[in-house]
């Protein structure tokens, strides 16, 4: 078997941290304008979803008067 055969066929725990290391390593890279324009994206794309999503009020809504 090849190494990258070899890599994907072993499971466990150590492919786990692998893929996190390299998720880290993939947001962390600062010489890199698409994969950083790929991150900041998403991370609004996150920021939206909370704000839309986990909101106890509708700002919309006609407020009481008081």
């Amino acid at each position: 078997m090849s190494g990258a055969a070899a890599k994907k066929a072993s499971s466990g725990p150590s492919g786990v941290v692998e893929w996190i290391s390299s998720a880290c390593r993939f947001a962390t890279d600062r010489n890199d304008f698409r994969r950083n324009l790929l991150v900041n994206l998403g991370l609004f794309a996150a920021g939206v979803w909370v704000a839309r999503n986990l909101s106890d009020f509708d700002l919309m809504s006609p407020q009481p008067i008081a």
